[in-house]
């Protein structure tokens, strides 16, 4: 009985301090308050981290949102560029077409110009070193142009006997002869030369008395070249009336396809360099 009065006396005595210690001390709401104080002191708001977070966040959202606008562009840009090229394709081959049938029909009326002049331009010439008189030619110490005054022939007048040249009015291939006629013991020697180049060599040789050679040559000439015969170095030819030393030349026949395909060419460069130029103002 003793032991239980002592009991329920420690038990009051225990309710009483802590009473007091809850009146005397801190409500609910300032110990939440306290516990949240510390929770914060052990673990303090991120809000920089956070800040820049949503700063980058926001700034890509901006880069994302330009991007899109120009893809935007870009992909108009595409198109009217596709628009422009289809343009200019339709007009490539309209402008082809046009120029195709312009170069035909530009061909074909030099084709028949070409024929007409072929068959109007008959080229032949001969001609011998003297007029009237008779004599030597050479020697000198450098090979000298025989000038062949005397002329039988000039049809077409491509020969110049002031000069002793023959100028070639059309492509083809020509025919040349020269004669020589010398007296011993000097040598008689003529070359033919195209454009500076020598092309054959008529020579002869003795002791004594009359010497005579020839040659001839089949040469393929441009428009505006020119052939010609010189005399040797050295050398020395005689002639008189009857005509020893003569330079003769003819057209063979002209190179007419050669002649139209040159045309052809050149009209289709000069129509390339049209489309390229129209082209380029598009």
């Amino acid at each position: 009985m003793k032991g239980l009065v002592c009991l329920l006396l420690l038990l009051e005595t225990f309710v009483c301090v802590v009473q007091h210690q809850v009146d005397g001390g801190l409500n609910e709401n300032e110990i939440s308050q306290q516990l949240r104080s510390e929770d914060g002191r052990q673990n303090p708001p991120q809000t920089d981290t956070l800040r820049d977070i949503h700063a980058a966040l926001r700034e890509l959202t901006a880069t994302v949102t330009e991007q899109k606008v120009n893809i935007r562009e870009l992909t108009a840009n595409i198109r009217a560029l596709e628009t422009r090229l289809s343009e200019q394709q339709t007009f490539i081959l309209e402008e082809m077409n046009k120029k195709n049938d312009e170069i035909s029909n530009l061909t074909l009326s030099q084709v028949e110009e070409l024929r007409k002049e072929n068959r109007d331009r008959e080229i032949a010439f001969s001609a011998s070193l003297m007029q009237s008189s008779s004599g030597y030619i050479g020697p000198f110490t450098t090979e000298i142009t025989l000038t062949y005054r005397n002329v039988f022939t000039n049809i077409g007048n491509a020969y110049n006997p002031v000069t002793g040249v023959f100028t070639a009015p059309l492509k083809g291939a020509y025919m040349f002869r020269i004669s020589v006629l010398g007296h011993g013991p000097t040598a008689a020697i003529a070359s033919i030369l195209k454009n500076e180049e020598h092309m054959v060599m008529s020579l002869n040789y003795q002791a004594k008395d009359w010497l005579s050679s020839s040659n001839g040559v089949v040469l393929i000439l441009e428009v505006g070249d020119v052939v010609y015969v010189r005399l040797g170095s050295g050398a020395r030819i005689y002639d008189e009336q009857n005509n020893h030393n003569t330079f003769s030349g003819f057209l063979l026949f002209p190179l007419i396809v050669q002649q139209i395909n040159g045309i052809f060419q050149e009209n289709r460069s000069n129509w390339y360099r049209s489309m390229k130029f129209g082209t380029d103002t598009l």
